[in-house]
């Protein structure tokens, strides 16, 4: 049996991960989350967790607002 995930899912990104792409700290990240600014992420758990197309997304916004 595959351990693979399919190819159209990518994983879900920590917190970390998510920042590390942005160029954030981690707790702008969090502050932005209690705010309701940023990607949007998800609560599993105790975990927040990102997907990153939302988050390319969510970027790709932010350049077309600045333009």
């Amino acid at each position: 049996m595959p351990t693979e995930s399919p190819s159209r899912f990518e994983p879900l990104w920590s917190v970390n991960q998510a920042a590390a792409y942005l160029g954030l700290a981690v707790a702008t990240m969090y502050g932005w989350r209690s705010r309701g600014y940023g990607p949007p992420g998800y609560r599993l758990g105790n975990k927040v967790r990102y997907r990153p197309e939302e988050v390319r997304a969510w970027v790709a916004e932010q350049s077309s607002r600045a333009s």
